[in-house]
Order: structure tokens, then C-alpha cells, then sequence
């Protein structure tokens, strides 16, 4: 057991989790290396992972065969000149992570250079804190050309050499004017690069209706697009506030469960088979899908009489009606339910309850009051 604990603290691994694995949790879509404490890991590739600003990521060869790690800050090729990232993986991980990306020829993978120098750090910095002044100005400047365009984020080289602008724009724009003013403004090289409201979203971050941050910004790498065929499926109110993002789509997060839910929506009975006992006839109102629980009515528009039985039971009932025979309730075929009137959603909750506190708090101020009097 003591020697299984020295091996720990040497390695910073326990339980299946290794420190070396989970690196910088500051950077976003951070990966985590299930082998990095496999040994040789490192040694099957000289390719690297190296993320920049947000979500832009790219892949390198370690040519000069540097022991780089999970978290180092390092130079890369970069055209032209260099740029500055942050090692966000090693090893085997990186080749499939490279399949995954579909790179279309090996001249999109540069090289790295070295670790980055504090002289390198500082000159990232300096180009790094000219962003915003210059995402503002450059939205200034497209303004006044009359271009139908926003300009989302502006990310400058690690060695201020090269400005990328981030734009978000319905139609085709022709910026080749705004190129060229952008460039005497700032004295840089632009390059010019759309992205859609979700990139954006994933560029700038924040925090979700859910409490936390936003999965683009996190972990989600791909975008599927997603309908809302999604919310039907899971009885979802097509409510467009609740349904939409922070980026005003539909939340990405609608297409996690949906697959489920169709699974077991298809164990339900169809919503427009009616029930037919020997006192009414029961209408489909809501259903816990993933429960397999369905919600009766007698009435097609309102809540009244409302019977839940599970999706067996209802299957039960509609092979008794297609058979011709009714049973007396939906419950059960000996108890019959007891009926009640029609029940409207929004006045169900009693409103004299509002009443009852103001004169609960009444009586605790009498006393006190007549107290006050005794004592004056």
C-alpha cells in the first residue's frame, strides 16, 4: 500500500484520473488525455495540439523534438511570421483528433518552433490587449462603407503581424474596400473569416439558461443543426424564448435526448386514439413519455376529468374498443372514477390563499400592539 502511494504522488494519478491528463482547465474545448500516463505515449507522434484564442485550434509538428506537455505555451509557423498557443494535447490522441478535424492537406500542419520566450509573452500580450480598440474601430469603419455586416471578434497574431476579423453577415458581402481601409488603419495583415451566430456565441462565451457555461464554449466542436421537430418529440411548448439560445437559434442542447425520446414515443399510443368507456370519452392530453404514463381528458380543449394510466393500460382499452367492448373506467375495469367538474389550468390553485396569510399576520401584530400600549 505505501509503495502504492509513492507511485501516486510521483505520477499524480488515482482512481483512473491523472493530473498530466486534464491540463489547463482555463482553456476551452480542452481535451482529456486518457493515456497520458501510458508510457511511450508521446513518443508515437511529434504531433501537437495547440490552441489559441477561443476556439481556434491547430496541428503541429514537434520537428526539434521538444518534451512539450499539456499546458505549455509555445511558437508556431504561422504565415507570416509566428504565433503564440497553449499545448492542449500529446501523443496518440492528436492523430485522431487530426482525422476528426478533416484536413485537407498536409501543408495545413506547420511546425513548432520553440517554447515561447518571455519576449514572445509579452509581445502576445501587448497585440492581445489592441483587440477590442480594434474590433471597435473596425466596426466603425464598416459602418461608414454601409456594409450589411457585424464584426463579432477580432483575434491578433501572437506576433501582431496578422489581424483575423470575425464577421457575421446574412448575405454575400464585398469587403475588398474595407480590406484595404482596415489594413491602413491598423497596419496589419487582414484576413477576413464569416462564422455564424453559434461560432460567435462560442467565441465570446458566457452562461446558458441551465446555470452553466456555454457547451459551444466549452466541449462542442461540430454543430449539427438542430428543428423543432426536437422539441415535438420531446413535448416541448414551441415557445421561441424558451427554445432559443444565447445566440437567438435553437439550443444545441434540444438534439441530447431526443433520440430517447423517440425510442420511447414509440411505445405510446397515437394521440389522436380516443378512449371510449362506458360513462365518457377520454382525449389525450399530455404524456411523461420516459415515465410511459398518458394523461386523459373528457374535453378536447380543456382539463376536465383527467385520468393518468400507463401506456399498457391504454393499449388494453383500445384492443377492448376495437373489439367492441368498453370497460367502466380507464383505471381499472371494476372501479369506476368519480367525476368531477371541468378544471381550468390557471385558476386551479386557490387564490384565497393570498387572504389567509394577510390575517395570519394580522394576529401576530395585535398582541404586540396591545403590549405597546400597556408598556406606554
Amino acid at each position: 500500500m505505501e509503495k502504492t502511494k509513492e507511485l501516486e504522488i510521483k505520477t499524480g494519478c488515482d482512481r483512473g484520473l491523472c493530473k498530466k491528463a486534464i491540463g489547463r482547465q482555463d482553456r476551452q474545448l480542452n481535451t482529456y488525455d486518457w493515456l497520458a500516463d501510458v508510457p511511450g505515449n508521446t513518443d508515437t507522434t511529434d504531433l501537437v495540439e495547440v490552441q489559441f484564442k477561443h476556439t481556434r485550434k491547430g496541428y503541429y509538428h514537434n520537428v526539434n523534438n521538444l518534451p512539450l506537455q499539456k499546458g505549455d505555451i509555445v511558437a508556431v509557423e504561422a504565415n507570416p511570421g509566428h504565433d503564440i498557443g497553449v499545448v492542449t494535447l500529446t501523443g496518440r490522441l492528436v492523430n485522431l483528433q487530426v482525422k476528426k478535424a478533416n484536413l485537407k492537406s498536409a501543408d495545413d500542419i506547420k511546425r513548432v518552433y520553440r517554447i515561447a520566450r518571455p519576449i514572445d509573452i509579452e509581445k502576445a500580450r501587448e497585440a492581445k490587449a489592441r483587440e477590442h480598440a480594434t474590433m471597435i474601430e473596425s466596426r466603425q469603419i464598416a459602418k461608414g462603407l454601409g456594409l450589411d455586416m457585424k464584426i463579432g471578434d477580432v483575434e491578433y497574431q501572437g506576433d501582431g503581424n496578422k489581424a483575423i476579423f470575425y464577421y457575421i453577415a446574412d448575405e454575400r458581402v464585398d469587403f475588398r474596400q474595407l480590406i484595404k481601409d482596415l489594413a491602413a488603419t491598423f497596419h496589419v495583415r487582414i484576413e477576413m473569416k464569416q462564422i455564424g451566430a453559434r461560432q460567435e456565441a462560442g467565441r465570446i462565451g458566457g452562461t446558458g439558461p441551465c446555470g452553466r457555461e456555454l457547451c459551444c464554449a466549452t466541449w462542442m466542436k461540430n454543430f449539427v443543426s438542430v428543428g423543432t421537430q426536437s422539441a415535438r418529440y420531446q413535448d416541448i411548448s414551441l415557445n421561441p424564448q424558451k427554445l432559443a439560445g444565447m445566440c437567438a437559434k435553437l439550443k444545441c442542447c434540444l438534439n441530447y435526448e431526443v433520440d430517447e425520446y423517440v425510442e420511447a414515443g414509440r411505445k405510446l399510443p397515437s394521440k389522436d386514439t380516443v378512449l371510449q368507456t362506458s360513462d365518457s370519452d377520454y382525449y389525450y392530453f399530455k404524456a411523461d413519455i420516459l415515465a410511459g404514463l398518458i394523461t386523459y381528458s373528457t374535453d378536447k380543449n380543456l382539463a376536465a376529468n383527467l385520468v393518468t394510466i400507463s401506456a399498457e393500460r391504454a393499449k388494453d382499452i383500445i384492443e377492448m374498443n376495437q373489439k367492441g367492448e368498453k370497460p367502466l373506467s380507464l383505471e381499472t375495469d371494476g372501479n369506476k372514477k368519480q367525476e368531477s367538474g371541468p378544471v381550468d389550468l390557471a385558476t386551479q390553485e386557490n387564490i384565497a390563499r393570498f387572504d389567509r396569510t394577510k390575517k395570519k399576520k394580522k394576529k401576530k401584530k395585535n398582541p404586540n400592539n396591545r403590549d405597546n400600549h400597556a408598556k406606554e
